[in-house]
């Protein structure tokens, strides 16, 4: 005879046991996938870093970007460019945009952080160019090789002005000068090109290059302040070795500046000046100025007293 198997004994269900196991089960699940998840965006955002900073990147994103910018906006400058904020997707720089106004008077007015953001693929996102609103300076390089603000009338303007006063103006001349020549001009006249105009674009923005972006032989502005006009052919060769770095690979985002490779090339290779931007003229200069034959039409964009000057 067999011997039969005992019966299996089903213990009782317990619903309060039940949903204790339920939810230890869901809790180590999630546990679980969250960890993961949050495994996967250090990976991700730690790769992006990576990647996006790899070599010199960084450097030349501000070195490349940061001066095109300023090429741009030649009405403005630039300071404390900061780098860089890497995002998972992006990496970007901000920096002041300070319009130019007259040496002097009430000081500059300041408007918020400028930020120029490269995705991951090194290309430059729409930059926000209504924070920097058109000024009487960017009119004046605009209007460069056309027929307004002619001779006659900017006489009219300097003759009813003090003549201590302080000018911002932009110098046009009837044919470009050469480094040599636009030297001998400034030394003449006693001027400082804070910018030199590098190309000739009735109605829009020309290439120009600010004697703050060429770094001091030795590292003191106090010298570029002092002797600006002999560190003129040095802000042409910076001017030259910042267009040698450009590669073809940087054409899409110059031409979010509203810049390209040719022009850049061109205008460094030439080497002429047609203009500059002067921030430390006075009215009475201006006027000596503007009858020099050399000149075509000298353009005011502001003017101010010095109020320290006794």
């Amino acid at each position: 005879m067999t011997e039969q198997p005992e019966p299996l004994l089903i213990p009782d269900f317990d619903p309060k046991a039940t949903r204790r196991a339920v939810r230890r089960g869901i809790l180590r699940t999630a546990t679980l996938v969250l960890g993961v998840l949050m495994a996967l965006v250090l990976v991700a955002t730690l790769g992006s870093t990576l990647i996006q900073t790899r070599g010199d990147r960084e450097q030349r994103m501000v070195q490349v970007l940061g001066t095109a910018l300023q090429i741009a906006k030649p009405a403005y400058t630039f300071d404390s460019l900061v780098c860089c904020q890497t995002e998972p997707l992006s990496m970007t720089f901000t920096g002041t945009a300070v319009p130019l106004r007259a040496h002097g008077g009430f000081g500059t007015l300041s408007r918020p952080d400028f930020t120029v953001r490269q995705n991951l693929f090194g290309r430059v996102e729409d930059l926000p160019w209504a924070e920097l609103a058109n000024t009487t300076l960017t009119i004046a390089l605009f209007n460069m090789g056309t027929g307004l603000q002619r001779k006659a009338d900017i006489r009219r303007v300097l003759a009813r002005l003090p003549q201590d006063m302080n000018a911002l103006a932009v110098v046009e001349f009837e044919q470009p000068l050469a480094a040599d020549a636009l030297a001998g001009f400034a030394r003449q006249y006693n001027a400082c090109p804070d910018k030199v105009v590098y190309e000739s674009r009735p109605g829009s923005a020309p290439i120009t290059w600010d004697s703050n972006m060429t770094p001091p032989p030795d590292d003191t502005a106090l010298v570029q302040m002092i002797n600006c006009v002999d560190v003129l052919p040095d802000d042409l060769a910076a001017f030259r070795s910042w267009v040698r770095i450009l590669q073809q690979h940087d054409e899409p985002n110059l031409r979010r500046f509203d810049l390209t490779l040719a022009r850049l090339r061109k205008a460094s290779a030439d080497g002429l000046a047609y203009g500059y931007v002067d921030q430390l003229v006075t009215v009475e200069k201006l006027r000596t100025i503007i009858e020099d034959p050399r000149v075509r039409a000298v353009r005011l964009a502001d003017v101010a007293f010095e109020l320290d000057r006794p």
